[in-house]
This record gives structure tokens, sequence and C-alpha cells, in this order.
């Protein structure tokens, strides 16, 4: 799922990301501070885009579906995991390819999409939120006549 995007789908991710990932430059910007003590991850996503939707996967191993809260507010769509450290207790990793940790991600959404139609599904730790665009931001084909 992570790694370089796909040469060919170059523009449509870059209109995604441009849509979604400004948010994220903003937080940059503002220095927005967390309340909760300690270290967030920004899990890795991908972006794919089609004519009725933008699809959205995040990578969240290890957190559970009543882990993960998904909000939507001012254009803002925040998606936050939380780890239930239970499971680890006692537990000495001799090898690890990904930290464990709270996760947190925000993206702006544009006016494009559907807001009221976001949907959202969780499995074996892979979140997919689905964006339906806006009914007029659909691709509309003119007849010839």
């Amino acid at each position: 799922m992570s790694g370089q995007p796909n040469r060919g789908m170059e523009g449509v991710m870059a209109t995604a990301a441009q849509e979604l990932a400004v948010h994220e430059k903003k937080e940059l910007v503002s220095k927005e501070e967390k309340t909760v003590p300690g270290r967030y991850y920004i899990p890795y996503t991908d972006i794919h885009e089609t004519d009725e939707a933008i699809t959205v996967v995040m990578e969240m191993p290890g957190v559970e579906k009543k882990d993960i809260n998904v909000s939507l507010e001012n254009d803002v769509l925040r998606v936050d995991g939380q780890i239930d450290f239970a499971k680890y207790e006692g537990m000495e990793p001799v090898y690890t390819e990904y930290n464990v940790g709270p996760y947190t991600r925000a993206f702006t959404v544009s006016n494009k999409i559907d807001q009221e139609n976001i949907s959202a599904q969780v499995e074996d730790g892979v979140l997919t939120l689905t964006l339906p665009k806006a009914k007029q931001a659909l691709l509309r084909r003119i007849s010839i006549g």
C-alpha cells in the first residue's frame, strides 16, 4: 500500500492529494498542539479517485474498530485511532517494522465532496473512507445532436 505512486495516475493523485492534504500543511504552519502528551503516528495513506468518489485507505495496525474515531467539522475530516496497550504488556519485541501508538491524520475536504454521505469501513487494521463526489462535481457527458 505504501510506496511510490503509480506514475500513470500522477495527475489524478495530485488532484486528490491537493484537495485532501491541504490541512496537513496548515497544521505544520499553525503548530497545532495535542492536549495529550506523547507521540502520535501518521498512518500510511493511499488516495484513489474515480468519476464517482475519492477513496482514502489508511493503514492503522493494531487499532480495533471500537478505537477509531472519524469526524468531520468545519470541512476538516479527522481520523484518530487508539491502541489498546494491554495487548503489549510484558512483551519485549525482538524486531518491529511499525511503531505502536495512537494514530492521527486530518484532511481538508472541498465542497466537491458530498460530506453528508462519507462512509468508513475497517478490516484487519485498514481503514477505508469513501468520499462520494457531490452531484455538481460529477462528470457529465454531453451528447452531440
